[in-house]
């Protein structure tokens, strides 16, 4: 690794030299631009707007542009000038606990060397820097810009994590965070139910760009004259109009997709708690239709008076005897007038 800034780290009275390396580099596949029809490169030429000439990097210089269009020129002397107290130091402010300073805020990573005659003080520091639990607040300046940093430990080395400003970062703010949107507990179980079984310790090994692994692979066809094949497409989930279902569903998947030793342990570590919050929430959908339903047969919001319960299929026969109103006669006990009428006009219509 190149050393891209020389300086110091200061910490009260001590001044502890160090070299800064930049700590992470991407991996993307570069290209250039170039001619379709036969590979060849295209470059851009640096030209005035005015006149269109082009102008040599020793004639270019910084220009900030007023609200009225007109152009204030800056030059590498005028930048110089500048009072950057931190231009050569990284200056300690407070140490503060890490979980207090929000991720969003982090840019970017470095490494810090120390000189061969600082690594006492050095070590000295980030001992107690490790020991403390805290992380260091500091201000340095790169690249001719000032800027908030935080200042850690991590595999015996300070690591020095560029912030941006206060000012720097956007306030959210969409329309949906004014409306009254609630989850509902069974929902919200579920979830949980899907966030305990994909849950894990960090491990960044186990993951890898397959786009950048797939691309490579296209390149590689192409310089050995292969036939390019497409990979599979994968599946796309669709849009949840049932949010129970589509929970439900990711478990199958999250379940499925799990080696069986993880799927077992699993299940022995929480054995009710995807039947219990499965059973909940079925309770509580054939609860509510049924409420829904009872309320719009009756048209009003209050409770809707019970079916009157049918007979027993036996009952006690009546003592009391009567005259059927059709026919005079005397109706046996326990029979009613109009079952003694239908019997009779059974029998006429036979005859």
């Amino acid at each position: 690794m190149r050393s891209i800034w020389k300086g110091a780290i200061s910490f009260g009275l001590i001044s502890i030299p160090v070299k800064l390396y930049s700590a992470t580099e991407e991996r993307d596949v570069a290209f250039h631009q170039v001619r379709r029809s036969d590979g060849s490169r295209i470059r851009y030429k640096r030209v005035a707007a005015t006149d269109g000439e082009e102008v040599p990097y020793s004639e270019i210089a910084k220009g900030y542009e007023l609200t009225d269009g007109e152009t204030v020129v800056l030059t590498d002397e005028d930048f110089a000038n500048l009072p950057l107290s931190t231009s050569r130091a990284i200056e300690v402010l407070e140490f503060v606990p890490l979980e207090q300073v929000d991720p969003i805020y982090f840019a970017k990573s470095y490494y810090l060397e120390p000189d061969k005659m600082a690594a006492k003080p050095y070590v000295l520091l980030r001992d107690a820097l490790e020991s403390s639990g805290r992380v260091a607040l500091v201000k340095i300046a790169l690249r001719q810009r000032e800027q908030l940093a935080t200042l850690r430990v991590r595999d015996g080395i300070f690591v020095l994590e560029t912030m941006l400003w206060p000012d720097e970062v956007r306030t959210p703010d969409f329309p949906f965070l004014e409306e009254d949107i609630q989850a509902r507990p069974q929902e919200l179980a579920m979830a949980g139910s899907l966030i305990d079984m994909l849950a894990g310790d960090f491990d960044p090994a186990k993951f890898g760009d397959g786009y950048r692994a797939a691309l490579l692979e296209v390149i590689d066809a192409k310089i050995a004259g292969r036939e390019i094949v497409a990979p599979p497409a994968e599946e796309k989930a669709a849009p949840a109009g049932d949010l129970m279902a589509a929970l439900r569903a990711s478990i199958e998947a999250a379940r499925a997709g799990r080696p069986s030793g993880g799927a077992a342990s699993t299940a022995q570590a929480e054995p009710e708690a995807e039947p219990s919050a499965e059973a909940e929430t079925e309770t509580a959908e054939a609860r509510e239709p049924a409420t829904a339903g009872a309320k719009g047969r009756s048209g009003t919001s209050g409770t809707k008076k019970p079916a009157a319960k049918k007979p027993a299929a036996k009952s006690a026969p009546a003592k009391t005897t009567s005259k059927s109103a059709s026919t005079g006669q005397k109706t046996a006990p326990g029979k009613s007038a109009s079952t003694k009428t239908a019997a009779k006009t059974s029998t006429r219509r036979s005859a």
